[in-house]
């Protein structure tokens, strides 16, 4: 990679991370292109340099942001077994809660525009995906067998997870931790 692209790269990049600050603070509907640029440092024809429009630019946060959750979330169990799986899946989620990308995410899927909801769409079809794999990962980990498809426990956690960032906005101080451990007893209680 050249020097010039890596450099292309790093201002998307800075442009993404901004954008996506941006939102958990201010919410997508109201962040301007503005608000980017000045929060990356940039200048708004930079952004338009890299991005179309404001669609794009809230499209291409909705892959950015999937990629590095659903990344982040498939590595959550790697070398750990046994009862230390649901503490190391306690720690994958309290740093997204603490990161803001899944609070990011549920502000853009009320984002209208074609490119934005195909994106959307997507990320959800992937998020599903990697929650069923690592419901897979917990209930080998642990010497279970789902009674349940593990899609199905899958989508759960995924709701759940979602309802927790939810709830960091409405509820910051609340101990998220002990819904958590609630939700595992009762997921878990569908396993053999």
């Amino acid at each position: 990679m050249s020097e010039a692209t890596s450099t292309r790269g790093a201002a998307a990049g800075r442009i993404l991370e901004a954008t996506s600050a941006c939102i958990v603070q201010k919410g997508a509907a109201d962040v301007s292109l503005q608000d980017v640029a000045e929060a990356a440092g940039v200048s708004k024809a930079l952004i338009h340099y890299h991005f179309h429009d404001k669609g794009e630019l809230l499209a291409r946060l909705v892959e950015w942001l999937r990629v590095g959750l659903v990344a982040r979330q498939a590595t959550a169990l790697s070398g750990v077994s046994g009862s230390a799986a649901l503490d190391a899946l306690w720690q994958w989620l309290s740093d997204e809660l603490e990161r803001g990308d899944l609070r990011a995410l549920l502000d853009l899927a009320l984002v209208q525009g074609e490119a934005v909801q195909a994106a959307v769409r997507v990320t959800a079809a992937e998020r599903r995906e990697a929650a069923t794999q690592v419901i897979t990962e917990l209930c080998e980990a642990l010497a279970l067998t789902p009674r349940v498809p593990a899609p199905l426990i899958g989508d759960a956690f995924v709701a759940f997870v979602d309802g927790l960032a939810l709830d960091r906005v409405v509820e910051p101080e609340r101990n998220a931790r002990i819904s958590f451990d609630v939700f595992w007893l009762a997921m878990l209680s569908l396993t053999d």
